[in-house]
């Protein structure tokens, strides 16, 4: 599965932003789809997951601001972000859990975008 995210920029506090990350490759294998972030000299934290029944989950601070979606006709998964503060500051990367069952047995798998920059400024 490859992932291509797009969307992040320069915004101010309070403001918004709407991340998409358009997957393809093997999609039957994505079980489900993630956005994490990365501020420099933190470690990667998860923001939302989205399975594909669509169910979802939030990390604990964007939790209320933030909202995951996807749309399985484009194979995109959107990340709508609200409220934004300076502490959301972040490269943002999309991830896809896979599964995949072959002849040789089940590959349980996780491939990465690229990561987009979400900068806002105080």
């Amino acid at each position: 599965v490859q992932l291509q995210a797009s969307g992040g920029g320069l915004v101010q506090t309070g403001g918004s932003l709407r991340l998409s990350c358009a997957a393809s490759g093997s999609i039957s294998s994505i079980r489900a789809l993630e956005w994490y972030r990365q501020a420099p000299g933190k470690q990667r934290e998860l923001v939302a997951t989205i399975s594909s029944s669509g169910s979802t989950n939030y990390g604990d601070s964007p939790k209320g601001r933030f909202t995951i979606s996807r749309d399985n006709a484009k194979n995109t998964v959107y990340l709508q972000m609200n409220s934004l503060k300076p502490e959301d500051t972040a490269v943002y990367y999309c991830a896809a859990d896979t599964v995949e069952v072959l002849d040789s047995g089940i590959t349980v798998g996780r491939s990465w975008g690229q990561g987009t920059l979400v900068t806002v400024s105080s």
